[in-house]
């Protein structure tokens, strides 16, 4: 294509490796109240949630080879501060306490089942709300 291409509308889709498909569809259905969008078989699914895509398929979990982290992205700081205690009330363990980066960023970091780290950021130029 030349000239100017079609604008990107976000990184909107995320596919995991997980070793119990089944466990990751209730984590994220539960934890972040997606919906399973198709599951083809039993070691393949599609969630969405929003505008976003994620793809669950069961794999070799390799720890930390490629992936830093996946991120849910929030309205406002203090929807940070919710969300952590909402994961803390479903018994999962943050990392370290939210707190606020130099750049304005509030954030925490939790793992889902199989070890992927996820953090629920308010981040100032893409979040919606206000602080």
């Amino acid at each position: 294509m030349s000239g100017k291409f079609p604008p990107i509308e976000g990184l909107r889709h995320v596919a995991l490796y997980v070793e119990d498909v089944g466990r990751s569809v209730a984590f994220y259905c539960g934890v972040f109240g997606m919906e399973l969008e198709w599951q083809p078989d039993l070691d393949n699914a599609y969630l969405t949630g929003g505008a976003d895509n994620l793809a669950i398929h069961k794999g070799t979990v390799a720890k930390k080879v490629n992936l830093d982290h996946i991120g849910f992205l929030v309205p406002t700081m203090n929807a940070v501060d919710q969300w952590e205690s909402h994961i803390r009330a479903l018994g999962h363990e943050p990392f370290a306490p939210a707190k606020t980066h130099r750049d304005g960023a509030r954030s925490f970091y939790f793992p889902d089942p199989d070890g992927h780290v996820i953090q629920i950021l308010y981040h100032p130029p893409i979040s919606s709300g206000q602080i």
